[in-house]
């Protein structure tokens, strides 16, 4: 509670900064990754979500968004800190500031919409809502989880995590699969039971090859 309590506060304090980052920045590079993010703040949500994910490793915001995966973190958490204390314009300015870092974040495109939606904003909760289920679609329409060779494929182990807080699943254990290509085999507990997933991490590895991590 404490801790919280020392969040709120630094929310408070922090009103002007938040303000000024109401919007959503686009990347300032002329890469598809940054035009598919100007299409989507337009409101032009019919798009490729499989190809925007992953041009998101090729930009040059993704070693942007690397170097300030720190600064994302902290507002994830202070976004929670928000959500706890009901906060609702706060969380649009967070959740804002996390998608000008890395706008393949479901997370706060979940969170950016649900709070459009208790905020009575039926037009900025539609396109959000729209977004982060283009998204999710992307990975799920694309193989069945249940083997290596037709894994789901992801950008950010972020992701898998992301599927699994939809579900309800806790993770019981990650490991490395190459049966069929190279995977994270994921063996999970759900209502109905113990279950494996496999999760496509080709995309992943060529992030780590971009960052220079062997």
């Amino acid at each position: 509670m404490k801790f919280i309590s020392i969040i709120v506060i630094l929310l408070a304090t922090c009103g002007v900064s938040f303000a000024q980052q109401s919007k959503i920045v686009p990347p300032p590079f002329h890469d598809h990754y940054s035009e598919m993010v100007k299409k989507l703040e337009s409101g032009d949500t019919n798009i490729n979500y499989r190809e925007f994910r992953e041009s998101f490793i090729e930009s040059q915001q993704f070693i942007a968004f690397k170097n300030q995966e720190s600064t994302f973190d902290s507002l994830r958490k202070t976004m929670y800190a928000a959500m706890h204390q009901k906060a609702y314009q706060n969380i649009v300015q967070i959740t804002r500031q996390m998608l000008s870092l890395d706008y393949t974040s479901m997370l706060a495109h979940k969170i950016l919409q649900q709070t459009y939606n208790i905020l009575g904003d039926s037009l900025n909760h539609k396109k959000y809502h729209a977004i982060e289920f283009g998204l999710l679609n992307s990975i799920l329409n694309n193989g069945d989880g249940k083997t290596c060779a037709t894994g789901w494929p992801v950008i950010q182990t972020s992701e898998e995590y992301f599927i699994f807080d939809m579900a309800d699943a806790t993770v019981k254990q990650q490991s490395l699969d190459q049966s069929g290509g190279v995977c994270d085999k994921m063996e999970v507990t759900t209502d109905d039971g113990d279950r494996t997933f496999y999760f496509d991490i080709a995309e992943v590895m060529k992030g780590y090859e971009k960052l220079g991590i062997k």
